[in-house]
């Protein structure tokens, strides 16, 4: 499986590993999604209705965790990253609006199509992200 993500997504993260309270959050991104199978990532509330090309909003490590917002396309074996924020503490929040939602789905169709992406990968218990254009 191949995980990507958008800019904003990478500067949350970067964001949010500063953080004392937030510092898990590359650790929550490695343990759900890179280690995981595309099949054990498609739980969650579907924020669309397709089968093949699902966009999702999940909750991770519970109530004080972290809510994560990516599109799985299954045919390309592949997992967009697009938003995530804290559920709790300073940067917390309940969730974010439908007009956000629909932002950010506008936004992650424009990168697929413009090949404007940034490449997650796992190595050594450290998330690396490597932009698809030079």
């Amino acid at each position: 499986m191949e995980i990507y993500c958008l800019t904003d997504f990478k500067s949350a993260v970067d964001k949010l590993s500063k953080k004392k309270s937030y510092n898990n959050i590359e650790k929550e991104i490695i343990v759900y999604f890179c280690k995981n199978k595309i099949e054990d990532i498609l739980s969650g509330t579907r924020l669309n209705h397709s089968q093949t090309e699902p966009y999702i909003k999940k909750r991770i490590h519970g109530s004080g965790g972290f809510r994560f917002y990516y599109l799985v396309s299954i045919p390309k074996n592949t997992v967009y990253l697009m938003f995530v924020h804290p559920k709790t503490g300073s940067e917390g929040s309940d969730n974010i609006t439908d007009d956000s939602k629909a932002k950010i789905y506008k936004d992650v169709l424009d990168a697929i199509k413009k090949d404007d992406l940034i490449k997650v990968e796992e190595k050594n218990a450290v998330l690396i992200f490597t932009p698809k254009k030079p």
